[in-house]
């Protein structure tokens, strides 16, 4: 399916006391993977709020391969599992400079409507922009 990559470097404050990736700070990282992804499709969270429609995080499944270190480039590949339905999952994989794999994940997030505070199928012209690209 559809993938985005996004590269950037490993700021000092995202690091522990021995210069690695502290593991909370993953989730950022997909994050970022995630508005990107929806942003080249031409989507932004930010509209999708305004429109009474909110993505939690239902699941984050983490597989840690090797440390991602201070100062590291890195890669953020995002691709859209399989066709949304209630829920959108994606894929991750991180890797360095020289496409070592660093870590892969999961996340799976679920469609809210935010007035009702319950789930709700994807919308359709998400489902629409996925079709077409």
């Amino acid at each position: 399916m559809k993938f985005n990559e996004i590269s950037f470097r490993v700021r000092y404050s995202e690091t522990d006391q021995m210069g690695v990736v502290y593991h909370g700070n993953y989730a950022q990282y997909l994050e970022m993977g995630r508005v990107e992804w929806l942003r080249e499709m031409g989507i932004s969270y930010k509209t999708m709020e305004e429109e009474g429609v909110m993505l939690p995080v239902i699941s984050l499944h983490v597989d840690y391969k090797k440390s991602i270190r201070y100062d590291d480039l890195i890669t953020v590949r995002t691709t859209l599992k399989k066709k949304p339905s209630v829920k959108i999952e994606f894929d991750f994989e991180i890797f360095n400079e020289t496409r070592e794999l660093l870590a892969t994940a999961t996340v799976v997030l679920a469609f809210i409507d935010m007035k009702r505070n319950r789930p709700i199928r994807c919308p359709q012209y998400l489902l629409d922009t996925i079709a077409k690209n």
